[in-house]
């Protein structure tokens, strides 16, 4: 875990649930704007995200 060392990584990725899954926040961009942003977790369960990343 690298929480405690206090490093932070940038990861762009397609794949939004394994992304989200394995991060403690997040952006969500549309057309180079930031549309959405938060603890992944709370991002899983928004409507935008589940219709337009998740397939849900």
């Amino acid at each position: 875990s690298f929480l405690p060392s206090g490093i932070t990584i940038l990861l762009i990725e397609q794949n939004v649930r394994n992304t989200l899954e394995i991060s403690d926040r997040a952006y969500v961009l549309e057309n180079g704007r930031v549309v959405l942003e938060g603890e992944s977790k709370e991002l899983l369960q928004e409507e935008l995200v589940k219709k337009a990343y998740l397939g849900l």
